[in-house]
């Protein structure tokens, strides 16, 4: 066994914060050749073949740890090749899949070093579930922000569950985990098992996730939420050239969920939706439709004021794409759409983006200021330029990836000011003495 028994004992632990160093395919530090390693423990019997070249020999991996840990050398090669890792479990069954720890990062330095800033406007095109193809395989890459953790694995219904199977990698001082499984696909579940600064280990739902299971269950699903076919260029190319300063606006508020009903229990559909509400608002002579928050939200009496999946439509009333089809229908009609956002707060489900890492991560750790006294919420560390990149970006990503015309900020009285709702003694003062929320002002 090449590995050191300290190195052997992080990877069979969990405890390696750049797992693709030690598994995968490396040369040998004398040049003599090639090792590979595997940690996967339902597996009885691992062989490494290679992906492309037939001339390369096929080698078996030794089992050298009980956990499940394989390692194996070749003197075929000297540099690294593209290779399948062929998986025999106990009871006979083969599983063959390129290997998640031969593939480069999904982020290079100039992204990570934008998001720090707070300036990568563009940021859920890089974190949370992406759809891709690397080398030629097509997979999915998960990546997330959780500095103070210290270990992250993707969980979900292609690995059992099992945080063993997919630990991934910190990238440099960035904070952000990263790893990307071939043959993950659309529609797959997955959730992040983070064990968090203080070593609780508890499962997180992505906070860049397209689309969630119907709460209260809270997985997300990946998804392309860019593959749906937009008919409304004619509203997009008038709204480009509208002055809405200018413009009449007529605003109907519809909440998604109560506004037609099949029953009691049962609303309509974004598609259901479509047709009616569009015929409806253009009778009335409206000019806008602005949506009750259409974010995903575990809590359904909060009508979406109570945001957990800030990155996706709620799955109530359908996938990401029905409410494309809602959007779409409604600019087709000549009718414009308003989504109310909430910046200013988010829940305490334990999650959701409370103590992401076991810190006070998207939040401030003094209740003073982090936390809301009349909803019980929490409140977002504007100062913090990942939070804030995390925000503006949501705010943008509505209007690319569902044409939305504009939003109605939320709560802005209880981010402008932090003596909001409270009591002398129960907030800080900004540096200035005063009471402006000097860094909710800057991020509005």
């Amino acid at each position: 066994m090449i590995l050191s028994p300290e190195e052997l004992r992080s990877l069979v632990e969990l405890k390696h914060a750049s797992p693709h160093t030690l598994l995968g395919m490396h040369p040998l530090g004398d040049g003599s050749g090639l090792v590979a390693r595997a940690f996967l423990p339902d597996a009885a019997r691992v062989e490494v073949q290679p992906a492309h070249q037939r001339n390369q020999p096929a080698f078996e991996l030794a089992r050298v740890h009980d956990a499940g840990l394989f390692e194996g050398v070749t003197q075929n090669a000297r540099r690294v090749y593209a290779y399948d890792l062929v998986a025999t479990d106990r009871h006979g069954h083969v599983r063959r899949s390129r290997d998640p720890f031969s593939f480069l990062p999904t982020l290079g330095e100039s992204d990570l070093f934008l998001f720090g800033k707070g300036d990568e406007r563009k940021i859920y095109e890089k974190l949370g579930a992406q759809l891709r193809v690397m080398d030629g395989v097509a997979g999915a890459s998960f990546a997330v922000w959780a500095p103070n953790a210290r270990r992250v694995s993707v969980v979900g219904d292609f690995n059992h569950w099992d945080g063993r199977f997919h630990p991934m990698r910190l990238l440099g001082a960035s904070g952000v985990w990263e790893i990307f499984v071939p043959g993950v696909g659309q529609g797959a579940h997955y959730k992040f098992e983070v064990c968090d600064a203080h070593g609780k280990v508890q499962l997180k739902a992505d906070p860049f996730g397209f689309f969630f299971e119907v709460a209260p269950k809270n997985a997300a699903i990946v998804w392309d939420n860019k593959k749906f076919r937009w008919t409304d260029g004619a509203w997009m190319r008038q709204r480009r050239r509208r002055d809405p300063l200018r413009s009449p606006v007529s605003i109907y508020e519809v909440h998604l969920g109560s506004w037609q009903k099949k029953s009691a229990a049962e609303s309509w559909s974004y598609r259901e939706l479509a047709g009616p509400l569009a015929a409806y608002v253009r009778r009335l002579g409206f000019t806008h439709v602005e949506f009750l928050p259409p974010a995903e939200h575990a809590y359904y009496p909060s009508w979406g004021y109570q945001v957990t999946g800030f990155y996706a439509p709620t799955s109530r009333y359908g996938t990401p794409d029905d409410f494309q089809f809602l959007v779409n229908a409604l600019h087709e009609a000549g009718i414009g759409v308003i989504a109310d956002w909430v910046p200013a707060h988010f829940p305490r489900d334990d999650w959701a983006l409370a103590r992401f890492d076991g810190t006070a991560l998207y939040e401030h750790e003094d209740p003073r200021k982090g936390a809301h006294q009349d909803w019980g919420t929490l409140i977002f560390n504007f100062g913090r330029h990942e939070v804030s990149n995390f925000l503006v970006a949501n705010a943008l990503f509505w209007c690319d990836r569902f044409h939305v015309d504009g939003l109605r900020v939320d709560a802005v009285a209880s981010m402008l000011y932090l003596d909001y709702s409270r009591k002398e003694g129960e907030w800080v003062p900004n540096p200035f003495g005063g009471r402006e929320n000097l860094e909710a002002i800057e991020f509005l």
